[in-house]
């Protein structure tokens, strides 16, 4: 839960040749992280889902934060379709009635039947929209299937449900940025936030003024960041770890492909979207950190029928001087992610450095 409440928000992805995103970002920073451990936080109502740049597990306790996008979608502000008010109004009566639903449950059976919600697609379109007006929640999950209820059977009574002012919302969007990253710039912090540009560059030097935040600026960058004091003082005198991380596409580190190009001087983008006889390196590659440098990445693949980790490429990027260390910390990591993965074996299939992935894989055994 403090991994969580630290980062603001795990963004959700269906993407499933690893486990998934939300899975992996917490299994990154979590030790002994299980999955179940996601979905009792989601049953003890202290996470909940909802819109943050994209899909996400948020702390209950920042609920209030969504409000304002809530009643924007429901004011009639667009977020994917048009609205079926009918049919919506129709779905409440029905959950209301019957209790939770999954968008399955409103699957064609092809019986030529006539049902209230006229096929799957509007219903899910139904659901989907009531919950992003804040009419209904997401209960909990059966797999990976939604599971929405009323909005009023879900959330808490302690729960703080008063609407923040433009104000206090904007503090909060800079103080959970900088809690998160660090350091922040303006750009970062209102990502895929549209809007909110003047206001928010108004808010910042407000609480620069005031102390709250300062102004931190990185040799030969010319970006100006944004940190607080006591974080400042911290990184100073903080020491960076040489261990080895692998990267969920989707992680809170990397998501914003601009401030890691800026700062890690990595040039990363998700190919799974990108025409297969495009790609560069891999379907679903994942950042290879090791201590403070984004040194390469690697394309993984769990064949859970062979019980393998397949590594289809090993790309590395930056000149490594502790390539002995480096091939120790991977191969440690590569097998605890295989197991993560439910694999008992791992192998490396292609790589630019053929001499280290021939000694990672002798590490691995």
């Amino acid at each position: 839960m403090k991994c969580i409440e630290q980062l603001g928000y795990i963004q959700i992805d269906t993407i499933s040749v690893v486990q998934r995103a939300h899975h992996h970002t917490l299994w990154t920073r979590v030790l002994d992280f299980r999955k179940e451990h996601l979905d009792a936080l989601q049953k003890d109502r202290k996470v909940f889902e909802y819109w943050a740049h994209a899909a996400s597990y948020l702390p209950m306790r920042d609920f209030r934060f969504s409000l304002p996008y809530m009643n924007a979608i429901a004011g009639g502000q667009k977020h994917w379709h048009t609205p079926d008010k009918k049919l919506m109004q129709r779905m409440i009566r029905h959950i209301r009635t019957e209790g939770p639903v999954m968008a399955r449950h409103f699957e064609d059976t092809g019986e030529g039947k006539s049902h209230f919600w006229g096929g799957s697609k509007p219903a899910k379109i139904a659901l989907e929209q009531l919950f992003i007006e804040g009419e209904l929640m997401i209960s909990h999950r059966e797999g990976f299937q939604k599971v929405f209820d009323l909005t009023e059977r879900v959330l808490p009574r302690s729960v703080d449900t008063r609407i923040p002012s433009h104000e206090e919302f904007l503090r909060h969007l800079i103080t959970r940025t900088i809690q998160a990253q660090g350091i922040a710039s303006e750009p970062e912090i209102r990502y895929l936030r549209k809007g909110i540009k003047a206001d928010l560059s108004r808010q910042i030097q407000q609480m620069i003024h005031d102390g709250e935040i300062v102004e931190v600026k990185i040799q030969e960058n010319p970006t100006s960041y944004y940190s607080t004091p006591e974080l400042v003082e911290t990184g100073v005198s903080t020491r960076t770890s040489k261990r080895t991380h692998l990267l969920s596409p989707f992680d809170n580190f990397v998501i914003q492909r601009k401030r890691i190009a800026a700062l890690f001087d990595f040039d990363y983008q998700i190919e799974c979207y990108v025409p297969k006889h495009k790609r560069q390196h891999g379907y679903f590659c994942l950042p290879i950190l090791f201590g403070d440098t984004i040194i390469g990445r690697l394309d993984p693949k769990a064949d859970k029928r062979e019980k393998t980790l397949r590594i289809e490429n090993l790309v590395l990027e930056k000149p490594v001087s502790q390539k002995e260390q480096l091939t120790r910390q991977l191969a440690s990591t590569l097998r605890d992610f295989a197991e993560f993965n439910q694999c008992t074996d791992c192998r490396i299939l292609k790589s630019n450095d053929k001499k280290f992935a021939k000694d990672l894989a002798k590490v691995l055994g």
